[in-house]
């Protein structure tokens, strides 16, 4: 594995134990799963130019469309969130209690 591919590769699932460990505010998770897209998206452009392939030369900056979707989104639930519970804790997103 090159020292590229272990970076790439360690900043994935940096993002990914984020994720997973330190869910306790729905802007941290945010922060994580824009950090596993950049990440992505930096290892599929590298790729891209490292295969000198034309066919794929648009999938980088779909995946970068998607990301932008997924964070307008994601910031868009942020603040609905805090408008009606107060906060932004994932512990008081229960659907029940809603």
């Amino acid at each position: 594995m090159t020292p590229v591919h272990l970076a790439f590769s360690s900043a994935f699932m940096l993002g990914l134990f984020g994720l997973a460990f330190h869910r306790r505010h729905i802007l941290s998770a945010l922060l994580c799963l824009e950090g596993m897209m950049v990440s992505l998206y930096v290892a599929l452009s590298l790729w891209v130019l490292q295969s000198d392939s034309a066919n794929f030369s648009a999938t980088p900056l779909f995946l970068l469309a998607f990301s932008a979707c997924e964070a307008s989104a994601g910031l868009a639930l942020l603040v609905a969130t805090t408008r009606t519970h107060g906060n932004d804790h994932i512990k008081n997103l229960n659907l029940l209690k809603c």
